[in-house]
Parts: C-alpha cells; structure tokens; sequence
C-alpha cells in the first residue's frame, strides 16, 4: 500500500499535518530532505517554500494542510490530470463541496461560507490538472446559493443550476454527500451570474443573531444585515460598523 510521506522543516506545517492524518488514520512517514525515499511512498507533502528542494515526481507543495492532505490522497489515486473536474456544491451557510474528477470523487467536505467554496475550488485545481471545470449548484437555499454562484463565476468554466431535491441522506457529512450527489446530475447552465436578494425573514434573523453575538448590546441595521447576507460583510464586521455609527 502506497503512504504519504511528510518532507518539511516547517514544525507547525508538520505538526498541524500530522494531527490531521492521524485523525484521518491516513498512514504516513516522517522524511528529511537527503534521505533516500521509500518505495511505499506514493506522495510527498511538503511546503510552497521547499517544494523545489524534494526530488521526486508526485510532490504536493501546499501552505494549507487541509487542501495538501486532499491533494496527495488524489496523487495516491494515480491521477494527476483530469479531463472534466466537476463542483458539486449544496448550498447553505455553511456548503457542502465535492470535486468530482472524470466520475471519481476526490474529495468531499463542508466549507466555512458560500464565499470560501472559490478559495477551495482554486487551490485544488491548481494542484490537479484539468481541461474544463465545471460548477454544479444545488437549487435550494437561493441567497446562499446565489452568493456561491457569484463567488466562483470566474474561476469556473461553466456553472449549472441542479434540482437538488432527493440528495440530502442521513450520513456523518449529509451536506458534503448532497454535493456529491449534485456533481453527478444535469443541471441547466447560466449565462450570466445572479443577483443575491435576501429575503426579509433572512435579514431580520442576521438582525437577530447580532443581538445574540453582542450580548444583547446590539441590532445591526437592515442595511447592514442585508450587506451580511449578500457576503459583501461578516456578522463581526458589521457589529463593528454599527458600533461605530452608535458612539457617534
């Protein structure tokens, strides 16, 4: 069997890498730049900085340890180029996300906004080659979904809209296996990124969860409750601004 070799002189880029294979019980060997490499090794993980310094042909040189550790399990897989490299995204605060290379699944998880899936999208695609890249979004939830849309409309080659009704399974990731389920339907292509429009049930309950946050000290304005939901602020961003407005 194949194992991840680790290859840095970074302690925290070594320590944070190794907690995460180890929750994942991902097998691995520590490496130092002039020994000889294992046979068992099928990927080597190391920094952006010392990547020139590895000689070997499947190197990942990546400062996130989350996206390296997604990036050496597809170099394990034996593909390294894809034609079609599909996003399945199911839309909601926080999105599921799966990367589907020419029907197989490199990876699946839940990101942190609807605004972050783009991040994600780029820095797995710079490390795995592709012809074409192409977004599936679920239909459900359309702020957050529109602001995925608008989030990833450039770094894509074409985004279509799924009807996501029968993905969502009671698993561990249900979000992140709705992705899944999402990359592998036909959807019907954009020709042009959407508007976000929250609703006004959206912006009172961002209202509500600055009140919640502050303590109870604070309710942001509409404008600014609808800036949030739009992705344009953060909650504490905008908790900011209307503290400011308030001590004026």
């Amino acid at each position: 069997m194949k194992v991840i070799g680790i290859m840095t002189a970074n302690f925290r880029f070594f320590y944070e890498l190794v907690q995460m294979l180890k929750d994942h019980r991902e097998p691995f060997v520590a490496l130092d730049f002039d020994e000889d490499i294992p046979a068992n090794v099928g990927a080597i993980i190391t920094t952006r900085e010392e990547g020139p310094k590895v000689r070997f042909r499947r190197v990942v040189a990546e400062d996130s340890p989350a996206m390296a550790y997604k990036l050496a399990r597809s170099r394990l897989n034996g593909r390294e180029r894809f034609y079609t490299m599909v996003v399945g995204i199911d839309p909601g605060r926080r999105p599921g996300l799966a990367i589907i290379g020419d029907g197989r699944v490199l990876f699946a998880e839940t990101v942190s906004s609807p605004e972050a899936v783009a991040g994600e999208v780029v820095r797995f695609g710079h490390g795995v080659g592709h012809e074409r890249l192409v977004a599936k979004v679920g239909h459900g939830d359309p702020t957050n979904r529109d602001r995925v849309i608008r989030a990833i409309w450039n770094v894509v080659d074409d985004v279509e809209v799924v009807d996501e009704r029968g993905t969502t399974r009671r698993t561990d990731e249900p979000d992140a296996d709705a992705a899944v389920s999402i990359a592998m339907l036909a959807g019907r292509r954009l020709p042009f990124p959407p508007r976000v429009e929250p609703t006004a049930g959206e912006v009172r309950d961002i209202q509500r969860l600055s009140r919640i946050e502050s303590g109870g000290r604070v309710t942001i304005s509409t404008e600014l409750a609808e800036a949030v939901a739009r992705g344009d602020l953060t909650l504490p961003d905008a908790l900011r601004v209307q503290g400011r407005r308030s001590s004026r």
